[in-house]
């Protein structure tokens, strides 16, 4: 559901570029550092999901699902991370993060793919089953909110599982982790041909995956078999847009907030 009809009339009566986005969201950390590489001015709300910020009628009434992040472009609702960085790249085309090339942007789509089909059984599996136990689950006065205002039926399993008593198994722990090994070994694969996943410069494909590596590694999942994606980290960590994108966030703000952020440099 890439662009959506809100409920909340409200942000149609927002102009320019507004982000809802969480610091620490993988997902959110797409959308930042696209914004990043094109250095587009754009309106930060950010909400802290670990306090259920979002768990409210009126961030459903923008989103159906209660995910960030929301791209807000002129009044338009965009979700799905991979599908508002396509856009930002299609509405402000320099510099150009998607190759011309046909062949290159069926891989870049491929990649882009794997990383949406992994992104709940395997990389949020693993990132919750991680935390201590009551650090994944939440309030019953959360799940009650949350269950009211949900409709999707995979994530109000996972969420259920979660606050369960039992939390997610070591089961599907362990089948979360042989995911995300299965897919590093194929970006491990491709990173020894080239420095980048796609052709030879950066792309949307290396921008979807980065937050991926970076929350992994922030909850302990051992990437250090994959030389070549270690390399490839570390010069993404070079550029500028990570440090604002990802690194200034991560933590992020506590509380929400609402505030312009302006490219270094205008």
């Amino acid at each position: 559901m890439p662009k959506t009809q809100p409920k909340n009339a409200t942000v149609s009566e927002l102009t320019g570029l507004h982000l809802y986005h969480a610091g620490w969201s993988n997902c959110s950390m797409r959308v930042r550092m696209t914004l990043e590489e094109k250095s587009l001015a754009w309106t930060s709300h950010h909400l802290n999901t670990r306090v259920g910020e979002h768990i409210t009628p009126e961030y459903f009434g923008i989103n159906p699902k209660g995910l960030v992040p929301v791209l807000v472009h002129d009044g338009v609702v965009w979700t799905e991370s991979v599908d508002i960085i396509r856009y930002l790249d299609d509405t402000y085309p320099e510099p150009r993060l998607m190759p011309s090339d046909k062949r290159q942007q069926a891989e870049l789509s491929d990649w882009m793919c794997l990383a949406s089909d992994i992104h709940v059984t395997a990389i949020k599996t693993y990132i919750y089953s991680s935390r201590p136990k009551n650090a994944s689950r939440k309030t019953l006065d959360e799940l009650e909110r949350y269950r009211k205002l949900q409709t999707n039926e995979e994530l109000l399993a996972f969420h259920a599982k979660c606050s369960s008593h039992e939390g997610i198994s070591a089961a599907e722990r362990a089948s979360a982790e042989q995911l995300i090994h299965d897919a590093f070994s194929k970006l491990d694969a491709r990173l020894a041909r080239s420095p980048w996943l796609v052709g030879e410069r950066f792309t949307l494909a290396d921008i979807t995956w980065i937050p991926l590596h970076y929350t992994l590694e922030r909850a302990r999942f051992s990437l250090q078999d994959y030389s070549n994606v270690g390399n490839w980290a570390q010069a993404i960590a070079a550029r500028p847009s990570f440090k604002r994108a990802v690194l200034d966030w991560f933590d992020g703000p506590g509380e929400a907030e609402t505030v312009t952020i302006v490219p270094p440099g205008t």
